[in-house]
């Protein structure tokens, strides 16, 4: 790093840098899978103690992301907490999803806590359609879209996807790691593919105008997924295999299926899926952005960083004493509390633009990498216009 944020040092000359400045300011950059905006750093004293409080009073991972989340939520709304805004925009990012939840207990409160969002912060809108997407950069805001990253907790009905999506759901992962009635995840022991209500799930998805995600899907239920869609399928938050072998990763065939659809590879910044190494940096991001370009193409690129959290080190470790709970094992090598080195928070974002202009990318697919390619995503399934009841 050459010092402050934004600033790791590719060796970029001042042509370079200029150039990597201005395709950040002009892009229209989305994050497909963003858990910021704040990181770590972002917390008060009081703000931390009350996070932390949350996590200690339970065992249970789903339950200590919902206190927690509250916390946070509460805070957001009341205006303590305004770093959020302060370091979305110091990001440069345009449009970062805001997270729900398909458990019948919780859908509803996880809902609520998005609207509120949209509804009580004047520089935050909602996206549900590629033109809310442009309508956020022309007007200087922020845009957020709703994805979930798991259907457990449903039973085998095809209905809550309507309400899903009257809601402004638009992008629903198949699973998360762990087997459920959609298919088989990422890090389960079988790779059983996507089950017969599946099919009909992700049928009933592209009816609908939802994006089916296989980030953490096993491989075969990424092929069948694939295979079953006749609308464009994602991994938003993922690496390659071939690079960095891991579970949560990519085969080459998956890769050419996914852009056999029209879809998208969102490439995380997750350092421990991009590298078997210690002190990974941000380099490591850039090889699987290029590993994955070379073989599929440039158009099928995007970006969803899945890190860091937004949480307190305290908070962060104890999602690590729980993690088992989400499908995680040692042999995944998860370390919550460990970012890329040039990816530490996300004011750090300027990096993966400047790392694209150091790789050799034109500023057309610069910007396409950015943000360009998912948005062709979202207009081919949800829709350019939002659709007039």
């Amino acid at each position: 790093m050459t010092g402050g944020f934004g600033s790791y040092d590719f060796g970029l000359t001042p042509d370079a840098e200029a150039r990597a400045q201005r395709l950040h300011a002009e892009s229209l950059i989305i994050d497909i899978l963003f858990q910021g905006p704040c990181g770590y750093r972002s917390f008060s004293t009081e703000h931390r103690d009350e996070i932390e409080k949350a996590w200690a009073g339970t065992d249970d991972l789903s339950a200590g992301l919902v206190l927690s989340g509250r916390v946070n939520l509460d805070r957001l709304l009341s205006g303590q907490w305004p770093e959020s805004r302060q370091v979305w925009e110091a990001s440069g990012i345009t449009a970062g999803n805001r997270q729900f939840t398909m458990r019948p207990r919780d859908l509803a409160g996880s809902f609520a806590g998005a609207v509120a969002q949209f509804d009580r912060l004047t520089w935050l809108s909602k996206a549900i359609c590629g033109d809310d997407f442009r309508r956020a950069q022309a007007e200087g805001k922020r845009a957020g879209f709703l994805t979930t990253q798991d259907t457990t907790g449903i039973d085998r009905e095809l209905t809550p996807l309507d309400l899903v999506h009257q809601l402004g759901g638009r992008v629903i992962g198949l699973t998360y790691n762990q087997m459920n009635y959609v298919g088989s995840g990422c890090t389960d022991r079988a790779d059983g593919g996507v089950s017969d209500f599946g099919a009909r799930f992700i049928r009933r998805m592209n009816e609908l105008g939802i994006i089916a995600d296989t980030a953490h899907s096993g491989r075969q239920t990424t092929l069948d997924a694939c295979s079953i869609s006749s609308r464009p399928v994602i991994a938003s938050h993922t690496s390659a295999d071939a690079v960095s072998p891991h579970d949560r990763a990519k085969s080459d065939s998956e890769l050419r299926a996914l852009a056999g659809t029209g879809g998208v590879i969102g490439v995380v910044a997750v350092p421990f899926f991009l590298s078997t190494g210690r002190d990974v940096t941000i380099d490591a991001m850039l090889d699987h952005i290029d590993y994955v370009a070379n073989l599929v193409g440039w158009q099928h690129v995007a970006i969803g960083t899945d890190w860091p959290l937004q949480m307190t080190r305290g908070a962060l470790s104890r999602i690590g004493e729980m993690e088992g709970q989400y499908g995680f094992r040692p042999e995944h090598r998860v370390s919550w509390t460990t970012n890329l080195i040039g990816f530490d928070d996300y004011r750090d974002f300027p990096n993966i633009t400047r790392g694209l202009v150091k790789r050799g990318y034109t500023d057309e697919q610069v910007q396409a990498i950015l943000g360009e390619n998912f948005l062709r995503v979202v207009d081919d399934v949800c829709g350019k216009e939002a659709a007039v009841e």
